[in-house]
């Protein structure tokens, strides 16, 4: 029963953090009271799961990390062909966009050894299958490995916030970032 309740806490914990994403993607500065009515609880139920703002900025981030990690390694396992990884890879991110964008501009301000150690530990397939496409001379063998996975990350954020503002179709977003980053923006 014990082991029920917790997977239960812990089911709702991430329900909470899944809501407190959203709704802080929109609204940065929402308070504590905000998330706890856009995750549908009272203020002291979030309370239960978290003590402080900070606290919960540390868990977003730490969950986000989770969630994306999961996609990237799951993407890697599923996939054999070291090409099809990274557009794989792409079509799976997308419509993590709001993780991404938050991890992104929200981790840097609630920067731990552990969280920068999780992130390492989740980029370290994107970095291998770059690599591994340089040595086939697929991408170039010029660039340094960490600029083409910043290019990436950075085309993912742009690109999910392209797909925000409605200049960008959600699903056309992919292809466009495969495209710019095999291709450019070249003619």
């Amino acid at each position: 029963m014990g082991q029920s309740r917790s997977a239960a806490k812990e089911a709702k914990l991430h329900a909470i953090l899944d809501a407190a994403t959203e709704l802080l993607v929109d609204k940065p500065t929402a308070s504590l009271n905000e998330i706890a009515e856009h995750a549908g609880i009272g203020i002291a139920t979030l309370h239960r799961y978290v003590e402080s703002r900070d606290q919960l900025m540390l868990q977003l981030c730490l969950r986000v990390t989770k969630v994306v990690g999961e996609t990237i390694k799951r993407i890697a396992e599923e996939t054999e062909d070291e090409e099809a990884y990274i557009p794989a890879l792409v079509e799976a991110l997308v419509p993590m966009g709001d993780k991404i964008h938050y991890l992104t501009h929200e981790a840097s301000l609630y920067y731990s050894d552990e969280m920068a150690a999780a992130e390492n530990e989740i980029l370290e397939p994107i970095r291998s299958s770059i690599r591994a496409l340089q040595e086939k001379g697929i991408m170039r063998r010029d660039m340094d490995s960490e600029w083409i996975l910043n290019v990436l990350y950075s085309l993912l954020i742009l690109t999910w916030q392209q797909v925000q503002q409605g200049n960008i179709a959600k699903n056309f977003a992919a292809k466009l970032v495969l495209d710019t980053l095999y291709h450019g923006v070249r003619t």
